[in-house]
């Protein structure tokens, strides 16, 4: 194998290996983000749970129009 051919093999392989950290950063960001947004999520409907079970039952009460 000539050393020039090696030597572009050797850099597309550098390259390779810094797209692919470069994407593997990418995705942790997003997991954190993921994992951020659904403990607020979580929160936010233990929030409306709370205050759901404080409000009276709907009942079968008619609508005013009937």
């Amino acid at each position: 194998m000539s050393s020039d051919r090696l030597d572009t093999l050797e850099m597309l392989v550098a390259e390779q290996q810094r797209t692919i950290e470069d994407l593997s950063d990418g995705l942790l960001r997003q997991q954190k983000e993921l994992d951020r947004l659904t403990a607020r999520l979580r929160a936010s409907d233990d929030r409306i749970a709370e205050l759901e079970s404080g409000l009276p039952s709907p009942g079968n009460e008619k609508p005013p129009h009937y």
